[in-house]
């Protein structure tokens, strides 16, 4: 591979700033073409790469060890001839001269780099939000920390009926805890899943004897110095001994803001995951990539981007010719139920829902369609214990298929046919 030979301090060829699944993956997209470039990885935390999934679903509910959350082990980075800087967070950078500077001092000069930074939990801006006992669920210390909370008869009172609030409020009703979800709006996943999806979650959950507050949010938290309860807009005061904050996350664009790189919802970038600034991409949570099969920029915050796009992202950056262009894909895991969720439904979009099968047996589909033509298009499909459908509703997603909308709904017809 070409080098820099201009004069100045050595430039490392690649450096890698993040400590998540993306980062981890972009190594091994690198590793497939060069083989010996220098990579140095640069981590705000004092760990390894890892997934984020198992926090909250196997190793939250004990199911499965923490450690299994690691990419890769350390011999596998020293293998790869990897340098680790970890638990020494990128303070600047100066993308004009390919340098980036760290906690310690150090400045690493580059030749590539990826920002793999990810996102942070939103904060919860309330009194007593600092109590002993509130917590988020972003890093592995906060999964550990709750793990150790979620014991039989705590009261949890969890905040946001998002996916990570949906994902606790389970783990804790299974480890026998009493939960209560506050969610502002009238359903959970409201602006994701629509109101009949959404009203299924919520009776799903109520089935394993969750409690929710819909239509309400925290006015304060009460405790000395840990928490003993949340009080509601509504003025109603609930019992907690933890308080789990699922609101929302942020993408960390400071590095490329402070740089003078665009941003917008994330990092822009190409479908290469190259940002418009020269030698740096982007990948994962932050990365906002240009789509050609939707036509838009996509910023996605699942495991499965992660994985792809920071696989995608080392192998551009090694000189491989790359378009990154998935349907986005996610999972979740919830009690007896499985699902897997593939395409984008922008936000905005007026999308009605159809349903193949009864939600209440709890084995069905949805699709989010529009109208098109005589039928209507697919822009996503969801599958809730009903297995090996994922890859024909992608390919809906992804031909932008048009079809009867009775077909869609019938159970007896199979998806195959429609593709």
């Amino acid at each position: 591979m070409d080098t820099d030979t201009t004069a100045g301090p050595e430039r490392t060829a690649y450096v890698i700033v993040g400590g998540g699944l993306a980062a981890a993956k972009a190594i091994e997209g690198i590793r497939e073409s060069d083989t010996t470039g220098s990579i140095v990885l640069v981590t705000e935390e004092d760990r390894l790469p890892y997934e984020r999934p198992p926090l909250s679903k196997g190793a939250l509910k004990g199911d499965d060890e923490l450690e299994s959350a690691y990419t890769h082990d350390r011999d596998w980075y020293a293998d790869h001839d990897v340098e680790l800087r970890l638990g020494t967070p990128a303070t600047s950078l100066d993308a004009e001269g390919h340098a980036l500077t760290l906690s310690d001092g150090t400045a690493l000069s580059y030749e590539r780099l990826l920002l793999a930074t990810g996102s942070s939990a939103r904060a919860l801006e309330v009194p007593g939000a600092d109590l002993d006992g509130v917590l988020y669920l972003r890093e592995m210390q906060e999964s550990e920390a709750l793990k150790a909370r979620l014991t039989d008869g705590a009261r949890v009172v969890v905040v946001g009926a998002g996916w990570i609030g949906l994902e606790v409020a389970a783990a804790a009703r299974e480890a026998g805890c009493a939960v209560t979800v506050v969610e502002p709006q009238a359903a959970p996943l409201l602006g994701v899943m629509g109101e009949q999806v959404g009203a299924w979650f919520a009776e799903l959950h109520r089935g394993h004897g969750v409690e929710f507050r819909f239509g309400e949010g925290v006015e304060r938290i009460e405790g000395d110095d840990a928490v003993t309860g949340v009080v509601t807009t509504s003025g109603d005061t609930l019992p907690a001994d933890v308080v789990v904050v699922g609101v929302g996350i942020t993408p960390n664009t400071g590095l490329a803001e402070g740089a003078g790189i665009r941003t917008d919802n994330g990092i822009v970038t190409d479908s290469s995951l190259r940002t418009a600034a020269d030698g740096v991409w982007a990948a994962g949570d932050v990365a906002s990539w240009r789509s050609v099969t939707l036509g838009t920029n996509v910023r996605v915050e699942h495991w499965a981007n992660a994985n792809d796009g920071g696989l995608a992202a080392g192998r551009s950056m090694a000189g491989q010719d790359v378009t990154y262009d998935p349907v986005p894909f996610f999972f979740s895991d919830q009690y007896d139920v499985g699902l897997e969720y593939a395409g984008h439904v922008a936000r905005g979009t007026d999308a009605e829902v159809v349903l193949r099968g009864e939600p209440s047996g709890n084995e069905f589909m949805a699709f989010w369609v529009v109208p098109e033509g005589d039928g209507v298009r697919v822009l996503a499909g969801m599958h809730v214990n009903v297995w090996d459908t994922i890859d024909d509703v992608q390919r809906l997603v992804r031909d932008r298929t048009v079809v009867e909308r009775d077909r869609l709904a019938d159970p007896d017809v199979a998806l195959s046919e429609l593709t």
